[in-house]
């Protein structure tokens, strides 16, 4: 496992981002662990989640002229993200959306840069799979295309079907997508270090066997 993806966990860890104990996924699930991007609400904690971002694109070496943030979540994402890899010397232009249209000033739902040539889309996980969805039609709507999604955590686990969320993305739009880090480098970490966290590796081998996919 690249150590930035260790660093990352230790780091949402630390930020009661990742939390072990007892959730209801959205999906109903009885969960041992959960992930809450929103709770990255500092400038601190934002900059540092925009530099693993840049890491994890940049390492991922997909080809791309533009960042697309979903609203809402993936609006300051893809602000901040841009930042970051201006810092390593890709300065590319972004966009985002808005949940409703606007029907003054410049009106529309999209605002930033034009939706041009190869657009990586970023938001936080994907669940349903519903703003990838609503984002690859905006993009296409606009004449440019759908490069890839990157993604904080991916959970690794059946979506509506035997298939990931993830995968779903992946087989329906043939994209590729990005992680920080998943599910597996959860696992790794966990195996490698002592402390309270370590004893919830029983609940999420469990969860696993039910609810995973490789």
């Amino acid at each position: 496992m690249s150590d930035f993806r260790q660093d990352f966990l230790k780091f949402a860890l630390e930020s009661q981002v990742l939390k072990f104990g007892e959730f209801t996924t959205k999906a109903g699930r009885q969960s041992p662990y959960f992930f809450n991007a929103g709770l990255f609400n500092d400038g601190a904690s934002t900059l540092t989640l925009a530099k693993f971002y840049a890491r994890a694109i940049i390492e991922s070496k997909i080809q791309f002229d533009m960042l697309f943030g979903p609203a809402y979540k993936g609006i300051i994402l893809a602000a901040a993200t841009a930042m970051m890899l201006a810092e390593q010397g890709i300065n590319v232009p972004f966009a985002y959306n808005r949940k409703e249209a606007k029907d003054h000033g410049e009106g529309g739902v999209l605002v930033g840069a034009p939706l041009k040539g190869r657009v990586l889309i970023i938001d936080d996980v994907i669940s349903a799979g519903t703003s990838v969805r609503e984002s690859v039609k905006l993009i296409q709507n606009e004449g440019a295309a759908p490069a890839a999604v990157a993604i904080a955590l991916d959970r690794m686990e059946k979506g509506t079907g035997e298939l990931s969320a993830v995968q779903e993305v992946e087989q329906q739009y043939g994209l590729p997508v990005v992680a920080i880090a998943t599910l597996k480098d959860l696992f790794a970490m966990l195996n490698n270090q002592d402390g309270q966290a370590s004893h919830y590796l029983p609940a999420l081998q469990a969860y696993r066997e039910r609810y995973g996919v490789e």
